[in-house]
């Protein structure tokens, strides 16, 4: 089944207690519930996959300024029908960034979000099951815009809540001190 490598990696992950732990719960249960829960065609929500990338120093994260969202983002997407979640980070990543030689700093998964996307044209409102996993990147690499973003920024640790201070963003913040 498409989605038991899922399923596993989320069995394996120990969410924070509270809300994470709520939406991790609900994210396997959503996972169980739908076949079709990496297809973006699936109205309802579906699984998103982004990349935590901290820099060489670990000072840093790579944060990108989504052009539809008007907000700041780790980069990340959709799915479309892969079940190997690392993987479409990783590609979201350098699809979105440029940067391309990525370490991963944490076996399994990092963080588990659910938020809502708002309607947009054709599209209505919907949820993001996001998978998220944690990277360093490599030294020397160049930062390249794509479509999908206004712009791309190293963002020290300390000042991501400037950027963007929602609980979900912060608690990757507060996160990263344990990698």
């Amino acid at each position: 089944m498409k989605r038991d490598s899922l399923l596993a990696l989320l069995a394996s992950y120990e969410p924070e207690p509270g809300f994470e732990a709520d939406m991790h719960h609900d994210t396997v249960d959503f996972v169980k519930q739908h076949p079709d829960c990496f297809e973006r065609s699936l109205l309802k929500g579906h699984i998103t996959a982004s990349g935590w990338v901290l820099s060489p120093g670990r000072d840093s994260v790579l944060l990108m300024h989504h052009r539809k969202l008007d907000r700041w983002f780790q980069p990340g997407g959709h799915c479309d029908g892969d079940p190997d979640v690392k993987e479409v980070a990783m590609k979201e990543v350098v699809e979105e960034t440029g940067i391309s030689n990525l370490q991963a700093l944490k076996e399994g998964i990092f963080d588990v979000d659910i938020h809502l996307i708002p309607a947009r044209k054709d599209v209505p409102e919907h949820y993001h099951y996001d998978i998220r996993f944690a990277f360093k990147a490599e030294e020397g690499q160049e930062i390249l815009l794509n479509s999908e973003s206004n712009d791309v920024q190293w963002v020290p640790l300390p000042k991501v809540q400037e950027y963007h201070d929602s609980e979900s963003i912060m608690r990757m913040v507060r996160k990263t001190s344990s990698l």
